[in-house]
């Protein structure tokens, strides 16, 4: 215990020499590594050597807070800064924000790292952060009232001042914080009661919002460094090819070049702009060795996995007897479903900027993986982690892609300029992007459905194909269990809908598509074919979609909250809907959280049209309501991308997209209405980003078949987009 003692002084001497020399109050905690669930409740946090701070007050009485999440358009830059504000009684119009750096300090609660995905930032750090805020509003009262003379229990924190009231006196935080920072951290520090939160819970504008209107806002690809070469890299054309030769000379000879290397992923030419090195990288001549990748082509890969959805595979979920469930049935039904490779199509293309010194390394670059991307950095410079320093400025989006588990275009920056020898920037290409890999898998799934007489669900049996995300990457031994990849199986083998006989079953085959996590991981492609098959068996037992679920769903499940609010909002069984439209419905959850959502429907010249979206969201307690809002309404815009139009097919191992008019997006004309309404709670927060976009193809499905008696069981739902 004298030595814990010994340590907890020489960390507090350490923040108080840190914060004189910092001019003002810095608090900086050591995050626990991977809890036992996710988002448990934090424990009193543990320091750390050396501690970084997450907040620090000037004497200026400006507040900067320092994020430890990615800013990718989620809204971490204001949600978060928002749990400390609100604990440490600060004037919101002070707070500034600023992106950490990579440091053991800023490690995830739940993932040991530091990394954003998996819709986790503000669950993660619900507690954790409001208690920086509390322990920073502790400290200048405290400072205060020394000052003052007069006991803590008598001063009070409010808009970035610490009052007195029986004397009059008052001070700012700026005022205080040189002499708040040489106190000791107290040891218990409460948290507020929600009923008196002040910010938490209110609509707040975003503080990132100024910047992205005037232009000013800087994103990786608008780095620029001293006598910087701009790098586009030729890459095989299929996935695992390598270069058999080239000839360079005529790229050479083109203005602004200053060099052409061959490098691990392809030949690198550097030159003084983007424009300079697009265009002599189109003069090169290669020859490539293909390898077998060149053997895939899509219409062989669905034909390969719907045949391998009839044979039994990895059980992920079993319940009861299967065979006798059937053999019990009074009705059933069989379907194969099918969704295609997704790419995450970020508005921002990758981009990495390095500059590689013999005894450091700093990189600039737009990432959810500061930690995973730093260690691979220091690998191939040959340099220690803590050599290489990553600069995260705002990303133009992420989906997961930049958080790549083999940081891979970190990875090749740092080779580049390992062979360069000067600072780089690596600029992908919108088409560079598209067939660059790392897609959401392809997937062909087969269900067998039964009902008993009184047409509740009585078997049901799910066989499902398609790569898995986390094979052979760090994140194996966390997400897979004896082969079985859990991502690949959420949302089919843990739906509660009460079904007393239920298997679940995986097949991973293996292919040279490089693949990982895309918005809502595994949930986005077994949402579509649960809720499209609960409503084929509603549609069985002739009753009515949503009481067919709330039927079947326990009486203390989430799921009924937000099926009764998007239901009762949609005017669901009252509404009269224009001659020609439908409604249709689904419910899932993700990512602790639970989201219903109607989807009204017409038919135009053949092509789905959703006019009006009604969404109903569970979150536990909400930070941000309009952040809630922009979430579910982008995710819906993202999941309807996919469902009318998204598909990545190959041919002889190629691509076949290349940009955004053979890869379409969802356009303006085609955005509906949407409506996001949320279920009061009092629960943990839970994640957010990712959970508005799983039940949206569904709610369209379904709601097609409600219209013209026509199941949608592949996606892309527009024809002509597909293989």
């Amino acid at each position: 215990m004298k030595t814990a003692g010994l340590q907890d002084e020489s960390r507090r001497k350490f923040l108080k020499d840190s914060a004189v020399a910092m001019g003002g109050l810095v608090i900086g905690f050591y995050l626990p590594g991977m809890a036992g669930r996710a988002y448990a409740a934090e424990a009193e946090p543990k320091p750390v050597y050396p501690p970084n701070a997450f907040i620090r007050i000037a004497p200026d009485n400006s507040i900067t807070i320092v994020v430890n999440k990615s800013e990718m358009g989620q809204g971490v830059y204001t949600s978060l800064p928002m749990l400390i504000a609100e604990e440490l009684e600060a004037d919101w119009s002070l707070i500034r924000v600023e992106a950490a750096p990579v440091a053991a300090v800023y490690n995830h609660t739940v993932f040991g790292m530091q990394l954003t995905g998996g819709s986790s930032s503000v669950p993660s750090s619900w507690e954790q952060l409001r208690r920086v805020g509390a322990t920073g509003r502790i400290l200048l009262i405290r400072a205060a009232a020394k000052k003052w003379g007069v006991p803590e229990s008598e001063c009070q924190a409010a808009n970035s001042q610490v009052m007195h009231a029986k004397s009059g006196k008052q001070a700012s935080y700026g005022a205080l914080a040189e002499a708040a920072a040489k106190l000791p951290l107290p040891d218990n520090v409460p948290l507020k009661d929600p009923a008196d939160f002040k910010l938490i819970g209110k609509p707040t504008k975003r503080l990132d919002t100024p910047e992205k209107i005037n232009g000013s806002a800087q994103f990786g690809i608008d780095v620029r460094l001293p006598y910087m070469l701009t790098v586009l890299i030729a890459r095989s054309p299929v996935f695992g090819g390598t270069v058999k030769s080239f000839d360079a000379s005529k790229a050479r000879k083109h203005p602004g070049v200053r060099g052409v290397y061959q490098v691990p992923t392809g030949i690198a030419v550097a030159a003084t702009g983007f424009w300079p090195a697009k265009t002599a990288r189109d003069l090169l001549e290669i020859e490539w060795d293909e390898g077998p990748g060149v053997k895939l082509s899509t219409p062989k890969m669905r034909a390969d996995y719907l045949a391998l959805a009839k044979y039994p595979g990895m059980v992920a979920r079993t319940d009861g007897d299967i065979a006798q469930g059937f053999k019990a049935a009074h009705k059933s039904v069989s379907a194969e479903y099918e969704v295609p490779y997704l790419a995450h199509a970020t508005m921002e293309p990758l981009n990495v900027a390095v500059d590689l010194k013999p005894d450091r390394c700093t990189i600039w670059t737009g990432t959810q993986a500061q930690t995973m991307d730093r260690a691979m950095a220091a690998q191939i410079a040959g340099l220690k982690p803590e050599q290489v320093q990553i600069h995260t400025p705002y990303l133009g989006g992420g989906f997961g892609r930049r958080a790549n588990p083999r940081s891979d275009f970190v990875r090749e920056a740092v080779e580049v300029a390992k062979v360069i020898g000067k600072p780089i920037k690596v600029v992908w290409t919108r088409e560079d992007d598209m067939r660059g890999g790392y897609y959401r898998p392809m997937w062909a799934d087969r269900i067998e459905a039964a009902i008993a007489r009184d047409g509740n669900p009585l078997a049901w049996k799910h066989v499902i194909v398609g790569q898995s995300i986390v094979a052979d990457t760090p994140f194996e031994g966390m997400l897979a269990k004896n082969g079985l990849d859990n991502t690949s199986v959420e949302g089919a083998a843990t739906f509660p809908y009460a079904i007393p006989n239920v298997q679940v079953e995986l097949h991973s085959p293996k292919n040279a598509v490089p693949v990982q996590w895309w918005r809502s991981v595994g949930h986005s492609h077994t949402a579509f074919v649960v809720e499209t098959m609960i409503d084929e068996l509603a549609y069985l037992a002739n009753r009515d979609p949503v009481e067919y679920r709330l039927d079947n769903l326990p009486a203390a499940s989430r799921y009924r909250g937000v099926l009764n609010l998007a239901a009762e909002k949609a005017g669901w069984g009252k509404t009269q809907l224009p001659k020609g439209h439908a409604y249709g419905i689904a419910v899932h959850e993700s990512f602790g959280t639970c989201v219903a959502q109607v989807a009204q429907v017409s038919m135009e010249n053949s092509r789905v049209r959703v006019h009006r979206v009604i969404a109903a969201v569970d979150c536990g307690m909400v930070v941000n309501p309009d952040g809630v809002r922009q979430q579910v309404e982008g995710a819906i815009a993202f999941g309807l991308s996919a469902a009318l139009h998204g598909a990545i097919t190959l041919e002889k191992g190629r691509v076949m997209q290349t940009n955004f008019d053979k890869y379409t997006p969802l356009r303006f004309s085609e955005m509906p209405e949407v409506e996001v309404h949320i279920v009061p709670s009092k629960e943990r927060p839970s994640g957010i980003g990712e959970p508005g976009t799983p039940p949206i193809a569904p709610a369209v499905a379904n709601a097609v078949f409600a219209l013209t008696g026509e199941r949608l069981r592949r996606m892309p739902f527009d024809k002509e987009t597909r293989a």
